[in-house]
């Protein structure tokens, strides 16, 4: 028999210790890249600088993430964007850290503050980002002109395998997570912070993406906690609070050409509380062919909520839409599970279009509303009912 030596210092000093030096020099600091940390210096060009030199890196093949470090403190950034493809996964990682956006619109030329774009791999873990929109909530009219031009908190468009965790947005402009292209992604315990009179602030929207879970994650702003755009797909939300804002929204839809189909959306074990609206499926008048299909809403508590359980075909917020159905087709949607208090005295609504919601079922569904039963109000729809389902549905 052949007998083998040991591995000796030499080998360990030869192989191990150079591969322990290179996993710390992969945390990048945005310190070292002349971040201040005092609030008030301009600390964007540091982290892009720091994100540079991590994006480029590479680490065990690949297979180990590259980090951006924002230490502890305060930072103010003006809008950052931060691209890929990276060598190798890459983590933002700002636990303890607030970062402040400037509060004047016009230094925002671009969609979001915080962008992201086209990395795999990409993980953002802690900081509370602070989109100071109080200002510009005051002077917002979208809502009357029906166009925004206003910057999101934070942007990830086309981060496939995305992990977003422990994370705060408060105060955005606008939407506060804009979720678009993100296969495969992740967020978890993530904080969304905004009163309910700030406008147009949605929580996490979401788009053209095919599998994202969302967990364990408290929604407060002024609009939708949840927002579905076109082209959402296989997407997983489970144990949400809402609230304040207008609850969980499909849509709205048809409003577009060429919208691509909605499919795949499971919403479970969420408490919405004080909200505009709960769950809610939103298509326009008229507008362009689309559809949504096997959308399910489960184990749901309604806490004081508005037009709790909602499909509306009629949508229009300014009151000035084109007249006509929907175009949007409706398919293989149940409410199961389903209870709590309304603070209108329709708990129940359905208004469909002729011929485009197919195959809903209400099942075990326990509503109340404002000082005593509630009611149910439905159009161009009946739906499977299984079990008891008070108010009754679409009497």
């Amino acid at each position: 028999m052949v007998k083998t030596k040991p591995i000796g210092r030499a080998v360990f000093s030869l192989f191990l210790i150079p591969l322990i030096a290179k996993y710390q020099a992969a945390v990048v600091d945005i310190k070292t890249k002349g971040a201040k940390g005092d609030g008030k210096t301009d600390d964007g060009p540091a982290i892009m600088s720091a994100w540079k030199e991590a994006c480029g890196g590479l680490l065990g093949g690949g297979l180990l993430p590259e980090t951006v470090l924002i230490p502890p403190g305060t930072y103010f950034a003006a809008p950052i964007q931060l691209k890929g493809p990276c060598k190798g996964p890459i983590e933002i990682k700002a636990t303890g850290a607030t970062i402040k956006a400037p509060p004047e619109v016009a230094k925002f030329k671009t969609d979001g503050w915080i962008e992201i774009e086209g990395v795999d791999k990409l993980t953002m873990t802690g900081g509370n980002y602070d989109g100071q929109g109080q200002a510009t909530w005051k002077s917002n009219n979208c809502a009357s002109t029906g166009v925004c031009k206003l910057p999101a908190n934070i942007r990830l468009t086309n981060c496939k395998n995305a992990v977003v965790k422990d994370l705060t947005s408060t105060n955005s402009k606008f939407f506060h997570m804009n979720i678009l292209g993100c296969d495969n992604s992740k967020l978890d315990h993530v904080t969304i912070n905004a009163p309910g009179t700030s406008l147009n602030t949605d929580g996490i929207h979401i788009g053209r993406l095919n599998g994202l879970n969302i967990t364990n994650t408290n929604i407060k702003t002024g609009d939708d906690c949840i927002s579905f755009g076109d082209g959402s797909k296989n997407v997983h939300i489970d144990q949400v609070t809402c609230g304040p804002g207008h609850g969980i929204s499909i849509g709205s839809l048809g409003r577009y050409p060429g919208e691509l189909p909605v499919q795949g959306i499971w919403i479970k074990n969420c408490t919405i509380t004080g909200t505009d609206n709960g769950l809610r499926i939103k298509s326009w008048p008229a507008g362009t062919p689309g559809s949504a299909t096997d959308m399910h809403f489960e184990d749901i508590i309604m806490q004081k909520v508005g037009n709790p359980i909602l499909v509306d075909q009629e949508y229009c917020p300014s009151g000035k839409c084109q007249k006509g159905p929907s175009k949007t087709k409706l398919s293989n949607v149940s409410f199961r599970r389903i209870k709590g208090s309304s603070t209108t005295k329709v708990a129940v609504k359905l208004v469909c279009s002729p011929g485009t919601c197919d195959t809903f079922e209400i099942a075990d569904i326990n509503l109340q509303g404002p000082g005593g039963p509630a009611t149910s109000e439905c159009k161009n729809i009946k739906p499977k009912v299984v079990g008891q389902v008070v108010p009754p549905a679409c009497p």
